[in-house]
């Protein structure tokens, strides 16, 4: 799919003399996927000659900046897809997967970690943390949104509120675990870097589906050959490798 472009890139592309020569190409993503870009952008500059300016903001809130017209050269946004390429902002046939991140668990650095191997014993973990934290779903932050259904799957969503620590971001999620201030933290593997936690391992795929990232040309990429270049390079093995490292599994 990816490697074609429908009539109006293509007129695009022409109008910008082809690619011979570098460019500078903007890029949009969710903050799940951050690591790993920032980890490729130097190496796809070092070898493109092209710049990369990168933006990276909630799942939500990226999706909606695209949705609204904003433009960037390569938007990455998260499944539901119908909500994005019916506005015509984004040219479909470049629809491109470039990886999936699940939602994982986390404890304060050389805590005991629970089981989580079946659904039952993660509802039992739940019931028995005296507090938990998470990036905050009503703000747009994906693995919060994911997290939420997974309560409510569980069935144990209003029993669970008064043990809640919301917070912006998985970074910040992390953070309260390695200061002893929860017990313990949730959000996307990609997103766990903290040296002061201890990673438990990931949600059963029977209570969490694994979230989707997928990259798009914009219909009005300014710089539509460079935007294909990085959007290529972000879908290669070279990629799938990066995306293996920072705890995502490739999309292809």
């Amino acid at each position: 799919m990816k490697n074609f472009l429908l009539p109006a890139a293509a007129a695009l592309i022409a109008l910008n003399g082809g690619g011979a020569f570098a460019d500078e190409v903007s890029l949009i993503a969710p903050g799940g996927i951050r690591d790993p870009i920032q980890k490729m952008i130097l190496d796809f500059e070092r070898k493109t000659g092209h710049k990369v300016n990168a933006t990276f903001g909630s799942g939500l809130g990226t999706k909606q900046q695209v949705m609204k017209g904003e433009v960037f050269d390569v938007p990455i946004v998260q499944p539901p897809l119908g909500e994005v390429t019916s506005t015509g902002h984004v040219v479909n046939s470049t629809e491109t997967p470039l990886a999936t991140v699940a939602v994982a668990v986390a404890v304060r650095k050389g805590a005991p970690k629970p089981d989580i191997s079946t659904a039952e014993a993660v509802k039992k973990m739940l019931l028995a943390a005296r507090t938990i934290s998470y990036p905050d779903g009503a703000r747009g932050a994906a693995a919060g949104v994911s997290f939420d259904a997974t309560l409510r799957q569980l069935g144990i969503f209003d029993e669970m509120k008064p043990k809640i620590v919301r917070v912006q971001g998985g970074a910040a999620a992390m953070a309260v675990i390695a200061k002893g201030e929860v017990e313990l933290g949730l959000t996307f593997l990609s997103e766990i870097h903290d040296p002061g936690v201890d990673v438990v391992g990931i949600l059963p795929r029977e209570i969490s589906t694994p979230t989707g990232l997928v990259g798009f040309i914009h219909a009005k990429a300014k710089s539509p050959v460079a935007a294909k270049a990085l959007l290529d390079y972000l879908s290669s093995a070279e990629a799938a490798k990066v995306y293996k490292e920072t705890g995502m599994q490739p999309g292809r």
